[in-house]
């Protein structure tokens, strides 16, 4: 028997690797006219059908069960490439995703009216003072959808939400109502988030049976309010709303986690204070307005669109970002309502609209995807 030697192995590999490099170059030009067709007919560039098709007849020329899953594998990475160079193509053409952004040098500040959910004192609040300061008239409501509704109505200048917590995570609500309503992120701050425990002047720990604050507040300081077995928590919609019940009610048992600032605003005694388990906990929110425009130095781009529960869909559309060298930021999914196991998925993106790359990326999520919407650039 002959003995194998090892160069003579890699010699031969590297010729049929040689040769695979000229087919995939020989290949990509013929997708080039590919991409010239469509672009003349208006055909879209993504064919799923026309794709399974092409693996059903590649994976069938081979017989051994390993290899049938390697060229499905090798096939779907060389179709995925060549929609990538029919997207670049497409770009060149003026062919990218249609939208209504417009780039400002800076946002409108001046005399404008903010809205926010809660009362006088939560963090939502200190968030607007926190961006607009005092350029604006800051108002509130009762709910999260009543700031969409503002803003959306032409009531509001400027909405004000929270999106996602550092220890808690999202803010699942105002994802869905991100969608309900055709409002944009135009902007967003970070907030250091400080819980104190509250009670009425006079009161002390050993006096708590109630726990008031918005779910989120609560779960920041589970380990502190869990550590007390024998208070209840009860869940209200904001942690300045649970301050005030606390002083409205006047039971010295009744306690609210909240900010030190809501405490001074309503005469509230801090019983223990900085009681969330991550010191350097923070909120983002996000800043909207119901005018798509974005700043021309924005570097975040925050999207949405939809995918049905099938294997591999959603790499297919993370592949676009990875492609076009598109850095993610965030991924978040959400069920679809009235649709078993299909999902939205919400991504945040680095770059601006501006950007080829980004415009590429986005491209090939709104023709491979469902329902893809930019949702700001900020």
């Amino acid at each position: 028997m002959k003995t194998l030697d090892l160069q003579e192995i890699r010699e031969k590999l590297d010729r049929i690797d040689r040769e695979i490099v000229s087919l995939f170059e020989e290949r990509m030009k013929v997708v080039g006219d590919v991409a010239e067709f469509k672009i003349t007919t208006g055909k879209q560039v993504y064919d799923g059908k026309r794709e399974q098709q092409k693996i059903e007849d590649v994976t069938g020329m081979v017989e051994d069960s390993f290899r049938k899953q390697a060229v499905r594998e090798l096939f779907t990475q060389m179709m995925t490439i060549s929609r990538r160079q029919q997207y670049r193509l497409l770009a060149e053409h003026g062919l990218t995703v249609k939208n209504d952004f417009q780039p400002v040098k800076s946002l409108p500040m001046d005399q404008v009216r903010v809205v926010y959910q809660g009362v006088e004192g939560a963090y939502t609040h200190e968030a607007a003072l926190q961006y607009f300061g005092t350029a604006g008239e800051i108002y509130h409501v009762q709910s999260w959808e009543d700031v969409m509704k503002a803003v959306a109505e032409g009531e509001a200048d400027y909405g004000v939400l929270p999106i996602e917590n550092s220890s808690a995570g999202a803010v699942i609500d105002n994802y869905d109502l991100l969608i309900k309503y055709q409002n944009y992120i135009v902007a967003e701050t970070f907030l250091t988030v400080n819980h104190a425990l509250l009670g009425l002047p006079g009161a002390s720990t050993e006096n708590i049976k109630t726990v008031f604050s918005h779910p989120q507040a609560l779960m920041q300081c589970s380990e502190y309010l869990n550590s007390n077995r024998q208070w209840k928590q009860i869940s209200l919609e904001n942690t300045a709303v649970a301050a005030k019940k606390v002083v409205e009610e006047g039971d010295l048992s009744q306690a609210a986690v909240a900010s030190e600032i809501a405490g001074r605003i309503y005469g509230l005694k801090v019983l223990k204070s900085s009681i969330n388990h991550n010191k350097n906990n923070t909120t983002r929110f996000i800043i909207l307005s119901r005018n798509p425009v974005y700043r021309e130095d924005a570097q975040k781009v925050s999207i949405s669109f939809e995918l049905p529960h099938k294997s591999g869909t959603l790499y297919n559309m993370l592949s676009n970002f990875i492609y076009n060298g598109v850095n993610m930021r965030m991924i978040e999914s959400r069920p679809i309502p009235g649709r078993n196991w299909e999902y939205r998925f919400f991504v945040d993106i680095e770059g601006n609209l501006s950007d080829c790359a980004v415009q590429n990326a986005l491209k090939g999520i709104s023709e491979e995807g469902l329902n893809m919407r930019v949702l700001g650039n900020y």
